[in-house]
């Protein structure tokens, strides 16, 4: 890649190209947890507080009226910080009043009061504060930072913001990275084999239902010889997937084979939803699906949606398992450069094959993610043919501002009709047969599907059902719509 190539898709403030493609997408700029006063007491006494997104300062409040709102930090009357706000009682009328001249302006940006001025003024009728669409889904605030003149696409409604709250879990964490590069890590299918490699396997009868929602430690479906395997198992043992592409209307969809024995294989399929969303499977019923939140160009959050399609979450163990490595209040990790990531050689030699502990492996792509540098040098990648889901991401980014700057639509989730379409997307991990995989794993995602009490019993037309193609070389790939996992 050339070095201007790489500037132009890392670079995602407002006014650049790139980042005026990834404002016609929806994004997740908070958990909902965030705001509950038993986790985060200050919020008790006043639901405000800052973000940036985008390389854009904000402040995010849920006002008298429960109203969420999401508006520039700047006051428009003369600059000062909105963040140190009061926000109106219902008594008063709600909104948040900048406490320089008492202006005070609602959810959506009008101001509502400019009581400096004299009786009579209109002033306020003619000011707009800089705001953005937000809408709660799944445990998460998702907000839209599109144009202020635009109307918004709707948020699709995938699996995890339908399932209900006993059947799914949200968390998140930030990375000292550019949002392409966390990206990327979660489609390189390739990766698992060595990255998140243990040198050894729980008892499955221990791991049981997985309820800390430990990544790869469950069992895949399906048997060899009699056997259940657990991931840790394939992945450590079989390291050349075959890897194949299906271009969606929102992206693609990867179908990666490890082939066990002449008889049998095993099948992983994952998703991505350009342009920086991947959906992978956790176990045989549970979907992670992880969006990145651009923050600015050397920082990206992601926000980890688990969806159950069995048994309800047990919430409690799985957020005690990620507090352990995470500082609050900016979910920022406990480790990264300061410590070398927990680096332990000891450990890697014996133990796992990076050496960075198996207990989280978000420490693991975060390394990936964070030791390439702030914003990774591309131009001076040397790609092989496992890195073909990326290359293709990459094409459809190079094409999307392009088609942006020329005042055409943004691919896949942006467009009204692709999101009202969307659903699911299955995931899916199992050992099955050679031949047939295909319909194999697709009648083990529907039946799954149709076991999840929350979708009443019935499978719906899903993102998965698309014309299966094979690309094989990367330099064939020929991606139209979105991005990869």
């Amino acid at each position: 890649m050339r070095a201007e190539q790489n500037e132009l898709l890392t670079r995602i403030g407002p006014g650049t190209p790139c980042g005026a493609v990834l404002r016609q997408y929806w994004h997740p700029v908070a958990l909902l947890e965030e705001f509950d006063p038993a986790l985060h007491p200050e919020m008790a006494e006043r639901p405000l507080k800052t973000v940036r997104v985008l390389g854009e300062d904000l402040v995010l409040f849920k006002d008298a009226s429960g109203a969420w709102g999401l508006l520039g930090r700047a006051c428009p009357h003369r600059g000062a910080d909105l963040s140190f706000g009061r926000l109106d009682p219902a008594d008063e009328g709600g909104g948040l009043r900048c406490p320089f001249h008492g202006w005070k302006f609602g959810p959506n940006g009008q101001c509502l009061d400019t009581p400096a001025e004299p009786v009579g003024s209109r002033l306020c009728e003619r000011v707009r504060q800089v705001s953005y669409p937000v809408q709660a889904h799944g445990g998460v605030l998702m907000a839209w930072l599109g144009p202020q003149d635009a109307s918004p696409p709707p948020v699709p409604a995938l699996d995890c913001f339908r399932a209900p709250a006993s059947h799914r879990f949200a968390f998140k964490g930030l990375w000292n990275a550019n949002w392409l590069q966390a990206f990327e890590v979660g489609i390189d299918p390739a990766h698992t084999s060595y990255l998140h490699r243990f040198l050894f396997d729980e008892d499955l009868g221990a791991i049981g239902s997985n309820a800390a929602g430990k990544q790869f430690r469950s069992a895949s479906a399906g048997e060899v010889e009699g056997e259940r395997w657990p991931m840790t198992r394939i992945m450590r043992e079989f390291g050349k997937p075959d890897i194949r592409m299906t271009p969606t209307p929102y992206g693609l969809q990867l179908q990666t084979l490890r082939q066990i024995s002449a008889e049998r294989t095993h099948v992983r399929v994952t998703h991505g939803l350009f342009p920086a969303t991947f959906v992978i499977p956790l176990s045989e019923t549970v979907t992670i699906t992880q969006y990145h939140m651009p923050v600015d160009d050397h920082h990206t959050y992601w926000y980890s949606l688990f969806t159950s399609f069995d048994q309800p979450l047990d919430v409690a163990s799985m957020r005690a398992q990620r507090m352990k490595f995470t500082q609050m209040p900016d979910y920022r990790p406990t480790s990264g450069r300061h410590d070398r990531w927990r680096y332990n050689p000891q450990e890697q030699r014996t133990q796992t094959y990076l050496g960075m502990g198996e207990e989280d492996i978000n420490v693991h792509d975060q390394w990936a993610v964070e030791s390439m540098g702030p914003i990774q040098d591309r131009s001076r990648e040397h790609l092989g043919t496992t890195d073909k889901a990326i290359m293709a991401n990459r094409r459809v980014l190079l094409q999307a501002i392009d088609d942006v700057q020329n005042g055409k639509p943004a691919p896949g989730l942006a467009q009204t009709e692709v999101a009202q379409a969307a659903s699911g997307p299955d995931t899916f991990d199992g050992i099955g047969p050679q031949n047939g995989w295909e319909s194999w794993w697709q009648d083990s995602a529907r039946d799954k599907r149709a076991r999840a009490a929350w979708l009443l019993g019935g499978a719906t037309t899903d993102m998965h059902e698309t014309t299966e193609t094979h690309a094989s070389p990367a330099s064939e790939v020929t991606a139209t719509t979105g991005g990869a996992t």
